[in-house]
Order: C-alpha cells, then sequence, then structure tokens
C-alpha cells in the first residue's frame, strides 16, 4: 500500500468539479492520459477496475505521476480494496455498498466515496461513518429531482451524482445544495484515448473545471 498520506472522500470531492471516470485498457495510455489531466487541472482520478490492464495502469501512474491521485473505480470486494490498494490507489469508489466493502476499503487505507441509489443505502453508509456518496446511477436513479428529494431527510449528507452526468446537464446538478462535484467519463473519451489526442484530454480538463462556480 501506498506510503501517501491518507486523504479523505471529501478531498477527494472538493479538489475539482469534476472526478473523471477512466477506462484504460492499455498501460502505454496510463500515464500520458494522466499527465493531459493534470495539465487541465484534475487531480483526483478514478481507473475503474473494469479491464484487465487497470491495476497496472493505477500502478504506473502512482509510480510516474506522483503529483496526481490515482483511486479506483468499480470497487466490489475486500479483494478490489486490497489489490486496488496494493497498486498505488489512494481512493476507491465504488457502484455500491455493504459493510464489508466499507471495512476493507477502511482496513487497506482507502478513503471510499460508496455508490447509493436509495434512501436504506444512505441510511447504512450513514450508520457506518460515511458522510460523502456517490449517487449511482444519477439520471436513470431521479437525477436531479432525487437529489432535491434527499435534501431534506439527509440535510448532513453530500453527493457525487455519476452515471449520465455530462457538460450538457452538469449545471443543473451543481445548483444543488448537497452536490460537491460531479463524476463523468467524457473527460477521456475512447476515441481521444485511441488517438493519443492528449490535448484534447487537457482542453476538456480546463473546460471542466470551470463548471462549479
Amino acid at each position: 500500500m501506498t506510503d501517501e498520506v491518507k486523504i479523505s472522500a471529501l478531498q477527494v470531492m472538493q479538489d475539482a468539479p469534476v472526478i473523471p471516470v477512466i477506462v484504460l485498457h492499455s498501460v502505454a495510455d496510463a500515464v500520458p492520459m494522466a499527465r493531459a489531466l493534470l495539465a487541465g487541472g484534475i487531480r483526483m482520478l478514478e481507473v475503474t477496475l473494469r479491464t484487465t490492464q487497470a491495476l497496472a495502469c493505477i500502478e504506473a501512474i502512482a509510480r510516474e505521476v506522483p503529483e496526481a491521485v490515482v483511486g479506483a473505480g468499480t470497487v466490489r470486494s475486500r479483494a478490489d480494496a486490497q489489490a486496488a490498494a496494493m497498486a498505488g490507489a489512494r481512493f476507491a469508489v465504488s457502484p455500491g455498498y455493504t459493510t464489508v466493502l466499507g471495512q476493507a476499503c477502511c482496513d487497506a487505507g482507502l478513503a471510499l466515496l460508496p455508490g447509493v441509489a436509495t434512501g436504506s443505502e444512505i441510511m447504512l453508509a450513514r450508520e457506518e461513518g460515511f458522510t460523502e456518496l456517490k449517487f449511482f446511477p444519477a439520471l436513470q436513479a431521479g437525477g436531479v429531482a432525487m437529489l432535491k428529494a434527499w435534501s431534506g431527510p439527509f440535510f448532513d449528507v453530500r453527493f457525487c451524482p455519476t452515471g449520465g452526468v455530462s457538460l450538457n446537464n452538469a449545471a443543473d446538478f451543481f445548483a444543488l445544495p448537497n452536490v460537491v462535484c460531479v463524476g463523468g467519463s467524457w473527460l477521456v473519451p475512447p476515441d481521444a484515448l485511441a488517438q493519443g489526442d492528449w490535448s484534447r484530454i487537457t482542453q476538456l480538463a480546463r473546460d471542466s473545471r470551470r463548471l462549479r462556480g
């Protein structure tokens, strides 16, 4: 596990308006992609565990781009949390929440941004000390209207909506007081990765920095 100073989920959320949701199939893309995002002002990088190369990509970024803070997305189990931490991840993002996963991330020294889609899931995560949550899949689970409804009973919880969030609708989410940041895959488009168009990724990162007033 990394020797870096432990960070909190709130620090991950507050660093920039958007946490990029990154899918990498080649280790060769990891470092230039991370540097491109960093050049655009995005430091928190969520590399999803959806490909066979994801852990190697996390390791490469942690080693070669220390100015960035690399995390693992799609963390679903204790084994995922342990592997991510060993690769150098400093935070984890999950599509849902279980007590076992929460404890595993704590044991591994990973800040966790757990996914929730219902009031019951929020209550479970809240009971176990998590007040910064990922709302996923945001659009399919009710979008802006759901977050507005939750602002009353869950007034002490802050959210990162992810899933269907884009440049076109991000402002609607940022208008809500319980939204700190959003998660988005649009910062690292598959075609930009395929073409090695790092300047485009840098520009998308710069554009995203202007989303939160």
